[in-house]
């Protein structure tokens, strides 16, 4: 799976936007099977439910991630 990401970071949180298809103000990441897929969202967000954003990517080809960083 080819994916495109946008990554907004502030002093409170990050704000993440996966795509599947290719957007003008997002970075091309790479080709992900599954398994570097879920890599890469366990490194975005360890205690993200990666299963549940694995499907939710392929059924709707993007992904929003809010992540606020843990004190």
């Amino acid at each position: 799976m080819k994916i495109w990401i946008s990554d907004k970071k502030t002093p409170t949180h990050r704000l993440v936007r996966i795509n599947c298809e290719e957007h003008s103000d997002y970075d091309y990441v790479g080709d992900f099977t599954d398994e570097e897929l879920r890599a890469f969202l366990v490194e975005i967000q360890d205690d993200a439910n990666v299963e549940k954003n694995i499907k939710l990517i392929k059924y709707y080809g993007y992904l929003h991630l809010f992540v606020i960083p843990k004190k």
